[in-house]
């Protein structure tokens, strides 16, 4: 049924106005809390053999929304009571930005995919630490992906991170930093490790404060060449980072300019999965997410040595139950492989 009501509707609409319709949509399910919390009940993963933990956080299941969706983190329990174990909202700024000109969203039906020059569009780091502290009226874990303002110069980078994990890293479950969009001029570069290192340094400090001390991953480019990814795993078990985040989305494509996500990912994804196994092993939490379309795309994400798993792309266009199904079918999976739990699959053909 949503592949007919996609095909024959939605795709006559432009990309973007959908996503404002949606977001709005599931921004007024999680303020029904009576239906909210049934959806939840019928929809979440609940089996125990399903249940992971990684970094001192414990999730209910392995696959959770990427950053990207939830802009302004407006909708977190909403997509939770869809069945996504996680969700990461953002990307974040420390102040308030429009993004880039209009249209800056596209499909691309064929290949599975779309192509994306938002530019952080978003409310700012203090709008989104406001709905945050908001009680949470179904379980859900919740990471924050911060990026750089796009007026902010590279020279002033760190301190602009460090303004927004100041205020979003006592409220999320762990915080991202995200230096891999390719819709910021200059955010790449950041990927540097000689630029990398103190920016990193400096919200880690942040972290490390908060009463519980909060997680910090990062997010990475799978445009990296693999050296580049090499030092990355480095330099996070360096400073003692809980986790990396693979991959945002792909310049390499000859559509629209932007960042390209969905099906053509998929391949060189599971290539910087795989690198970075065999850099850090099972000392740093690893998230696999681009090009996640269906069961065997999670599971071999597993098998291949992620924790957990991200997915955005593929909800988009598998429709609004899709978590769900996945995590029913990785239960199913589970058992047949005569597993008690999901997390003995982890690493095991790296």
């Amino acid at each position: 049924m949503y592949r007919l009501v996609f095909t024959q509707v939605l795709r006559r609409f432009d990309a973007e106005a959908v996503h404002r319709l949606t977001v709005s949509a599931l921004a007024l399910l999680a303020r029904l809390p009576l239906l909210k919390r049934l959806l939840h009940r019928a929809y979440a993963p609940h089996d125990p053999a399903l249940r992971v933990s990684a970094f001192g956080v414990h999730f209910p299941g392995p696959l959770g929304l990427a950053a990207g969706f939830d802009k302004d983190a407006v909708c977190a329990e909403a997509i939770a009571a869809l069945g996504f174990s996680h969700v990461e909202v953002g990307t974040v700024t420390a102040h308030g930005q429009p993004g880039n000109p209009r249209p800056r969203l596209f499909r691309r039906f064929r290949e599975r995919a779309l192509i994306n020059r938002m530019g952080f569009n978003n409310a700012g780091a203090h709008a989104a630490a406001r709905r945050l502290r908001r009680p949470r009226g179904v379980p859900v874990v919740v990471g924050v992906n911060i990026g750089k303002t796009k007026v902010i110069p590279e020279s002033g980078a760190a301190a602009d991170y460090v303004a927004s994990a100041k205020e979003l890293a006592p409220l999320a479950d762990y915080l991202v930093v995200n230096v891999s969009s390719p819709n910021t001029p200059g955010l790449r570069d950041l990927q540097a490790v000689s630029l990398l290192r103190p920016l990193l340094t400096a919200v880690k400090e942040v972290c490390d404060s908060t009463p519980r001390r909060t997680p910090l991953l990062v997010k990475i480019a799978p445009d990296l060449a693999d050296e580049d990814v090499d030092a990355v795993a480095e330099l996070a078990m360096e400073l003692g980072l809980d986790g990396i985040i693979a991959t945002n989305t792909t310049i390499k494509h000859d559509g629209e300019r932007g960042g390209l996500s969905g099906r053509p990912l998929k391949e060189r994804s599971l290539e910087v999965l795989r690198r970075l196994r065999a850099k850090v092993g099972d000392r740093i939490t690893l998230i696999s997410v681009g090009g996640v379309e269906d069961v065997d795309d999670v599971w071999e994400r597993i098998l291949a040595g992620a924790t957990l798993v991200q997915a955005y792309t593929g909800w988009i266009y598998g429709g609004p139950l899709w978590a769900s199904h996945i995590h029913r079918r990785l239960l199913r999976r589970v058992r047949r492989h005569g597993l008690t739990s999901i997390t003995e699959a982890i690493g095991r053909t790296a």
